[in-house]
Parts: C-alpha cells; sequence; structure tokens
C-alpha cells in the first residue's frame, strides 16, 4: 500500500516567534497527515533533554506512536532524533545508530509491518562539516547492510549539506535522493538541507515541501513528504 513519509526539523518546537509551541508543531503534523514522521531536534539539548513535543499531548492530539529510543526517561528519541509511527502500523524493531561526531548528532533506524510489508525507516541529523557528513553516512550505511534481512528502506532528515552532491556521493546506484523543495529558512528559503534517500524498491508517488502559514514560523526549517509505493510482485 501507498506510505506518506515525513521530516520535519521542529528547531525544539521554538518559532520564528521565539516562543516554544508544541500544539502549532503537531498541527502542523496534522496538516501533513503523514504516515511515518522523523523528527529532528525532538529533545532540548541540555540537562535532562525533556521532550520538545511532550508524550501526553501526542497521544492526545495524533493517532502517532513515538518509536521507543529515549535516552533519557523525559525524552522523545535519541540525541534529538524521533520516529512517529502510526497507530495500526506495528514496530517490529528498532535502535540508535551512534554516529562519529565532533557536536550531538545522531540516527535511529525502525523497521516496520505495514499491512504485512517490512519496511526499514532511518531518521538522522548530520553535522555540519563536510568531512564528518561523509563519515556519518558511511556509518549508517554499514548499520543498514549489517541489519537482519534486506526490506524496502527510507532514509530522511536534516543533512546539513548545502553542496548539490556533497555526503550524496556516498550513496550507491541502489539508492535514490529525493530533494522535495527548498526548506531552509522556512520565511524564505534557499537551501535543500532535507532528503530523503530510498532503495531502489520504492515507486515514487509524489514530493513535496510543506509550506503553510503554521510550517512558516513554526520552525527554521520547513518539513518535506513524500507518497511512496511498492510495486506489486
Amino acid at each position: 500500500m501507498p506510505l506518506t513519509f515525513a521530516s520535519y526539523n521542529i528547531r525544539k518546537a521554538v518559532g520564528l516567534d521565539r516562543r516554544r509551541d508544541h500544539e502549532r508543531i503537531l498541527r502542523v503534523l496534522l496538516e501533513m497527515d503523514a504516515d511515518v514522521v522523523a523528527l529532528q531536534e525532538a529533545d532540548r539539548r541540555f540537562g535532562r533533554r525533556m521532550a520538545a513535543l511532550p508524550l501526553d499531548a501526542i497521544q492526545a492530539a495524533t493517532d502517532y506512536v513515538p518509536v521507543p529510543l529515549s535516552m533519557k526517561p523525559d525524552s522523545l528519541g535519541w540525541h534529538g532524533n524521533a520516529l512517529l509511527v502510526r497507530r495500526g502500523i506495528d514496530i517490529v524493531d528498532a535502535a540508535a545508530v551512534p554516529l562519529p561526531v565532533l557536536e550531538p548528532r545522531g540516527a535511529i533506524r525502525a523497521d516496520l509491518d505495514a499491512g504485512g510489508q517490512r519496511v526499514r525507516v532511518l531518521g538522522m541529523h548530520l553535522d555540519i562539516s563536510g568531512l564528518r557528513r561523509r563519515h556519518q553516512v558511511r556509518t549508517v550505511l554499514r548499520h543498514v547492510t549489517d541489519c537482519d534481512g534486506d526490506c524496502p528502506t527510507v532514509m530522511m532528515g536534516d543533512f546539513n549539506e548545502w553542496a548539490r552532491k556533497g555526503c550524496f556521493r556516498e550513496f550507491g546506484e541502489d539508492w535514490r535522493v529525493l530533494a522535495p523543495g527548498r526548506t531552509f529558512p522556512s520565511r524564505q528559503p534557499l537551501a535543500f538541507l532535507d532528503r530523503m534517500i530510498i532503495s531502489a524498491q520504492w515507486s515514487v508517488l509524489g514530493t513535496s515541501v510543506h509550506h503553510s502559514a503554521l510550517s512558516a514560523i513554526g520552525s527554521d526549517h520547513l518539513p518535506i513528504f513524500a507518497r511512496l509505493d511498492l510495486p506489486k510482485n
């Protein structure tokens, strides 16, 4: 069945008006209505690393279930990376993907069962250093190779890549890089910082940047989404 994937750097739910407003972020997620969402900067950076999107608010306002990968009891994700999955899609397996870092960065992976089809999803937020980004992509690819079984895979997140190719050169011919559009800065987007990389099994039904009145001020990034399908055998 077709699935919609989305990625959104929510900047700890602090908008361009400098207000921390998790309800605004949740409304943006409802606008997109994706099946799987990768979030970056979903936790505060210091101290208890409290979730910028409280779990009870997610449960009350949406039909998403967070993939359980919290670093601390009050966190939502791993180094700010979180995955939200629509209820009815089963979480089969999940793991943090430690990255070589100069600053707090990370990646996470979840294997899902969507209508009997196993799907692998990775969310990530890569370094501002170009060399470090390439090392991090290689680490993610090794992790995927070492996973149990081969299945349709979607990688998405804030790659912090301003160049046209840069770290995307690390992906071979088995991968397709999707750049739905300019996402940063959200008020007047100039850069394609947020991308998706998909395995060869997927067909692309459509991609876009979600630009609404709320998303324009909810974070310094605009969210992206892609509608993907798996051809019948």
